[in-house]
């Protein structure tokens, strides 16, 4: 059966249900939202003498939830005009119009008999063959579908998205034993391919694999802080970036999810899991039941592990609890041998190794800690998974972790460490054993760029699901054509080259400039086109402003010219080479970066792209060819029946205010990306293999480089004037400082295409020769260079 979804019906519109709705809308989905009617008026409608029957009233509570997460920061859409995808209803009167839905998801409170009830509705007004499923995070998924019909249950399973739904990756599916397993591998394919989603299938055991494992660790922790004498600060500084997870560690992400509902997850695994090896884990200490006694849930209820509060002078200030007395203080950093050897340590692999060395209270930690989720995870199979990078996989996507736990263990030393722990007292399973006695010394390992796991049934290593649709970079490192210290150049097969580079912040510097340059000579040699990638958190903050201080500092402006004259020709052979460059970007993507994506034949940028060209923020004007090719764009877009000037006035707009696209898809609206040629990667798992298949398609087209433009047509003085006075009003009505509107009036020079008396058709290098004037002469200035500096020193671009 070819199963289309072309609408899509979500019942229940609390936090999840409308941020769900969101996201199913914001794919170009038809997406009803329903909840209940209210059964009492409010003071303002009575007031207008409504009626409970009144629309308005039966729909307020799905309308309010609607706005409120319209509101809601971080966004749950792509864009704003997502919400024309959304028709709100309420139960008693639209439950009728779920009958032409071909998905419909539940989303209501966590009541088995509450969502028995909404299903019998379902029943009656759902024709066969659709799909239902339930958001829960952890009912059984089998006791939901007691009673209802064959058809009913054939089409039901789980599908528990993580909150937010737009941002987390994480999609387990729990299929019941009815299920019918062609909804299943629909569910797993379409979840992926166009949610986005790591789709991870679950067996119906109780909080699924993430919560399981993920709570586990996290009260595993809490053992910790009683057995070692740890405090909110130490715990939160050792379990963050420092090991590969997100900055919100555990304490924090406790107060973010709430303490209630973090206590009630884990009784609910202590209830329902009798016969699981480390139950005793799952009881709550006496700490923690006095503050959810205490009502300190978190976020939700203003404090919880941490509380915000202001000091004398007004600012704000984030006390921390203390454990043992209950009591709030200031927050202490941290300090200890192992903690601070660690710091400087930037791979993650090295940094592993060296935290399981310490000799301190912190080594101690780290080894208790792996050596209790290594032996949890291992007895977990195949209790909640068969497969072993299941496990893994639903940790990075639904916890932020940057690698799984078995791949963890990987990096340790499988067998060392599987030593060690069972020396400690942890128990292992039987087919780890069993494993390592084979031979097999890994639970992953790469072959031919293909990433393998451990499959234990069959006691042999199988290839990850999902094959040529995801490229990781690094497993082609047996196919490295070329290196510096930055960068790598593989061959990803096919005739095809990718480029990476691992700086911090994937910054752009000289190194990163020569990889490009390279990579592009090399391609155009003996290959068919050039991907240009990575995959660290971020693709690129942009270029490195370090640099560029030191130059503007030291004066040496002969090389500050020829720095800025080997981006530009940089971003210029990205644009003119003999074979396409296709350049697939995800999560920051500002400044240089976004320049070079400016020049690419092709961009494939995750969905969770924030690009923009953001030099402003430091008192500059885009110098790599960003300037000049918004300039190029806006002659292009002139549109005979509006005034020339709007366009270019947009443009403008867009540098001199700084943005940056919320999404991949607001890129199309802000200018940086082009319909009809760049292409969305829903999932950042594809983007790679999606840019790989754009490059051959390119080049199989009979690709051509594109010959450098001699037409741009500028406005000159006709704009310049409009502009120069729009920037004035700002700085009158004080929302811009002095050195703003200089840099602006620059910016507005350039785009212009100089003091030129009318309109005229101009070169590109034309323009790059005005951009780069106009950039040089800002970095001479003491306020950019006292931003730049604050940049380096925050990481955070100011406006003062």
């Amino acid at each position: 059966m070819n199963r289309i979804i072309k609408k899509v019906a979500v019942l229940g519109s609390g936090v999840m249900g409308s941020r769900i709705a969101c996201h199913f809308a914001g794919i170009g989905l038809q997406t009803l939202l329903l909840d209940i009617a209210p059964t009492t008026l409010t003071d303002a409608e009575k007031a207008r003498n409504l009626a409970p029957d009144h629309p308005s009233v039966k729909n307020r509570i799905v309308n309010d939830a609607l706005a409120a997460a319209l509101k809601s920061n971080p966004s749950p859409v792509y864009t704003k005009d997502t919400a024309k995808n959304i028709r709100t209803g309420n139960f008693t009167d639209n439950m009728k119009d779920i009958a032409d839905a071909d998905w419909i998801i539940e989303v209501v409170v966590e009541r088995l008999d509450i969502k028995q009830q909404v299903f019998a509705e379902v029943e009656k007004y759902r024709k066969p063959g659709t799909l239902i499923s339930s958001n829960t995070s952890g009912i059984p998924i089998h006791l939901m579908a007691e009673g209802r019909s064959e058809d009913f249950k054939r089409h039901f399973c789980g599908t528990h998205f993580f909150n937010p739904p737009r941002y987390l990756r994480l999609l387990e599916i729990i299929p019941t034993p009815a299920t019918d397993p062609a909804v299943t591998d629909f569910l797993l394919h379409y979840g992926d391919l166009y949610l986005g989603k790591t789709t991870v299938l679950c067996k119906d055991t109780p909080a699924f694999i993430a919560n399981r494992v993920g709570v586990y660790s996290i009260m595993e922790i809490f053992k910790l802080v009683d057995k070692l004498g740890l405090t909110v600060d130490d715990v939160d500084a050792l379990t963050g970036p420092l090991i590969g997870r997100p900055k919100s560690a555990i304490f924090r992400t406790a107060d973010i999810v709430g303490i209630d509902t973090m206590i009630k997850v884990a009784r609910g695994i202590a209830d329902n899991c009798p016969d699981d090896e480390q139950h005793s884990v799952f009881t709550i200490p006496a700490w923690l039941e006095k503050i959810a006694a205490n009502n300190w849930l978190g976020d939700k209820t203003g404090q919880g592990f941490f509380k915000k509060t202001k000091g004398a002078g007004g600012e704000k200030e984030i006390l921390t609890l203390n454990l043992q007395t209950l009591e709030y203080g200031p927050r202490q950093k941290p300090k200890g041998a192992t903690l601070e050897a660690a710091k400087p340590i930037e791979d993650l692999a090295t940094r592993l190794k060296m935290l399981m060395q310490g000799t301190d209270k912190a080594g101690e930690f780290f080894r208790q800690f792996h050596y209790g989720l290594f032996s949890y995870i291992a007895h977990r199979i195949p209790e909640i998974s068969d497969e072993l990078y299941r496990v893994d996989d639903a940790m990075m996507a639904g916890f932020g972790w940057e690698i799984g736990a078995f791949e963890s263990w990987d990096v340790l030393g499988v067998e060392s460490t599987a030593k060690k722990l069972q020396e400690a007292g942890y128990t292992l399973p039987a087919w780890v054993g069993e494993m390592l006695a084979s031979g097999a010394k890994s639970f992953y390992k790469v072959e031919n760029g293909k990433r393998l796991y451990y499959d234990i049934p069959s006691k042999s290593y199988k290839p990850l699901p999902g094959g040529d649709s995801f490229l990781v970079l690094k497993n082609f490192s047996g196919q490295t054509v070329w290196k510096n210290s930055a960068c790598r150049c593989y061959h990803l097969g096919d005739g095809v080259l990718g480029l990476e580079w691992y700086t911090k912040m994937g910054t752009i510097g000289g190194e990163v400039v020569e990889g490009i340059q390279k990579s592009i000579a090399l391609a155009e040699e003996k290959y068919k086109g050039l991907v240009i990638a990575n995959e660290g958190a971020n693709f690129s903050a942009g270029a490195n402003v370090g640099m560029i201080f030191m130059l503007a500092i030291d004066q040496e402006y002969d090389e500050l010219d020829m720095a800025i004259r080997l981006f530009q020709q940089t971003s210029m052979r990205v644009r003119h080479s003999a074979v396409p460059v296709v350049i697939a970007p995800h999560g920051l993507t500002l400044g240089g970066s976004c320049e070079f994506s400016l020049h690419a034949d092709r961009v494939v940028p995750a969905a969770e792209s924030y690009i923009g060209l953001v030099e402003l923020g430091v008192g500059l004007i885009p110098g790599g060819g960003g300037t000049k090719e918004y300039t190029l764009r806006a002659a292009d877009d002139m549109h005979e029946d509006e005034p020339e000037t709007i366009t270019l006035k947009n443009r403008f707009l867009t540098i001199a205010t700084a943005k940056v696209s919320t999404s991949a898809f607001e890129a199309f609206e802000t200018g940086v990306l082009r319909k009809g040629r760049d292409i969305v990667s829903l999932n950042q798992g594809r983007r790679i293999a999606e840019a790989k298949r754009s490059v051959i398609e390119l080049f199989d087209e009979g690709y051509v480089m594109p010959a450098p433009r001699k037409d741009i047509k500028v406005l000159g003085r006709s704009a310049l004037g409009a502009l120069y006075a729009g920037v004035n009003a700002m700085w009158r009505g004080n929302y811009a400082t002095d050195h703003d509107a200089l840099v602006a009036r620059k910016l507005a020079y350039v785009m212009c295409g100089g003091d030129l008396s009318e309109p005229t058709a101009v070169s590109e290098q034309y323009l790059l020769d005005l951009e780069r004037e106009a950039f040089l002469s800002l970095c001479g200035e003491r306020k950019t260079l006292e931003r730049i500096q604050s940049v380096l020193k925050t990481g955070r671009p100011v406006r003062n």
